[in-house]
């Protein structure tokens, strides 16, 4: 499996913008296809965005379009989520994935697939 690190969370006003990082080790990251998801208080976990092992290949849900863009760095084993024009419904634990699949198959990623990292505080304040 891969252990997943990420980081950048923190609490920002709405509007602003924030930068989540990823970084992976233990198997080969360029193998992966990387994904991010959120968890908001008393709610499921949902779908951000995910990027194919090449980078090539991205896939948004839709809250996230045109605001977010995920990008990766196989020779620094890392996946970023940039985050622009936050709104307090962005407000959640954000988590790192990884999974030998497509972008579009993170989206319906089980909880026990993959590999999950810890998961980051973003908090958006109005």
């Amino acid at each position: 499996q891969v252990q997943l690190v990420e980081s950048g969370g923190g609490l920002v006003q709405a509007g602003d913008s924030l930068r989540l990082s990823c970084a992976a080790s233990g198997r080969t990251f360029s193998n992966y296809a990387m994904g991010w998801f959120r968890q908001a208080p008393g709610k499921e976990r949902e779908f951000v965005a995910a990027i194919s092992w090449s980078g090539d290949n991205k896939y948004y849900a839709n809250s996230a379009k045109g605001r977010f863009t995920i990008s990766r760095d196989n020779a620094k084993s890392t996946v970023s989520l940039q985050m622009n024009s936050l709104k307090p419904e962005d407000t959640a634990v954000y988590y790192c994935a990884a999974d030998r699949t497509t972008p579009q198959a993170m989206k319906v990623l089980p909880p026990d697939s993959g590999s999950w990292g810890q998961g980051t505080q973003v908090t958006v304040s109005s």
